[in-house]
């Protein structure tokens, strides 16, 4: 049995707007989702979950094993146009997360990641627009789509210039959502990610988030490699993204709009290998070079302005990176044989 961690602080977002809804997930097995769909039915919501579990984006039926009987779940890819036709009558909201992540992936096979993060999202909102068109709709975005940034923190008016295959698709993905948000009055709105981490988080390889391996090792005792060290990063827990995503579905004064998530403590690459040690209370990592095909997509310094989500919906982070870090190390010291 995979424990999970409940530990939402705040309650910024209206309730009942949720209970007894309809919801449907996209990428509901992955690390994200599935900590959403733990919280939504924890709130009486009705939630569907669509994935395809192809191994390498990051599904896994252990991230809901506590709430397998609670939740629908429709093994299917989004880039099925024919089977998200059906899914997505009758719900309420979809909470979009489905997306190949993997920005080294991306370079290596454009076409795919083109399929997934772009032909996919408007094969789903033409779905939306014919078959559902009250659906609310919520978009995970990504931070990667400003590229190495002009100025620090980001903000929403930043330049947008990805900087791989993955940021572009994503960058169009997240616009055809406004797009039909704005000409066709289906409400949706997009917020940009960034690092993310928490209990179900993929630590098997690097495809979602360099902590993740990084964690990994820790665990079991190994060296990681920390490669430059000296670039600065902000990160968010997962409770605290769930309150964002859900603030953002039920807020009339978010519909249209995209929103920057970020975090409160800035931090390099280097002090964040030496706070996981620190944490886990033993560990080792090395400082490396770049390899030669990440240093060509790396943005250096990035961390977000989160100011506008804050202002327009009261949304901030609560959770600290000690904190933060202790939960998810602590969940993998119990649980790290169902996540290799």
């Amino acid at each position: 049995m995979v424990s999970a961690f409940h530990s939402w602080n705040t309650m910024i977002y209206d309730v009942d707007r949720l209970r007894s809804k309809k919801i449907l997930i996209s990428g509901g097995l992955g690390f994200i989702g599935s900590n959403l769909a733990r919280r939504l039915v924890d709130l009486g919501s009705v939630v569907s979950i669509v994935d395809s579990l192809i191994p390498e984006y990051g599904g896994n039926l252990t991230n809901i094993v506590d709430i397998q009987d609670r939740v629908k779940v429709n093994v299917s890819d989004v880039r099925d146009e024919h089977s998200f036709k059906y899914l997505i009558q009758g719900q309420d909201y979809l909470f979009n997360l489905a997306g190949q992540t993997s920005h080294l992936d991306s370079m290596r096979s454009p076409y795919i990641d083109l399929d997934i993060n772009c032909r996919a999202q408007l094969s789903i909102l033409e779905s939306c627009r014919h078959y559902n068109p009250d659906i609310r709709i919520i978009f995970t975005s990504t931070r990667q789509i400003y590229g190495k940034p002009d100025y620090l923190p980001v903000d929403e008016n930043h330049l947008l210039r990805p900087v791989d295959v993955n940021g572009i698709n994503k960058m169009a993905g997240e616009w055809y959502h406004i797009l039909y948000n704005n000409v066709y009055g289906i409400p949706a709105v997009a917020l940009r990610l960034i690092n993310t981490y928490g209990p179900g988080m993929r630590i098997k390889d690097a495809r979602q988030t360099f902590l993740g391996t990084w964690i990994r090792n820790l665990v079991e005792g190994i060296p990681f490699e920390v490669w430059g060290g000296d670039q600065l990063r902000d990160y968010n827990y997962i409770d605290d993204v769930v309150d964002a995503l859900l603030v953002a579905a039920t807020s009339d004064q978010a519909t249209g709009k995209v929103f920057n998530l970020g975090g409160h403590e800035i931090i390099s690459l280097k002090d964040t290998a030496q706070l996981l040690v620190q944490v886990n209370g033993s560990g080792e990592y090395t400082l490396c070079e770049f390899p030669a095909d990440r240093r060509k997509i790396d943005i250096g310094d990035y961390y977000s302005d989160y100011s506008l989500i804050h202002r327009v919906l009261g949304w901030h982070p609560y959770t600290c990176l000690a904190v933060g870090f202790r939960k998810t190390i602590d969940f993998y010291r119990k649980n790290i044989n169902q996540y290799l």
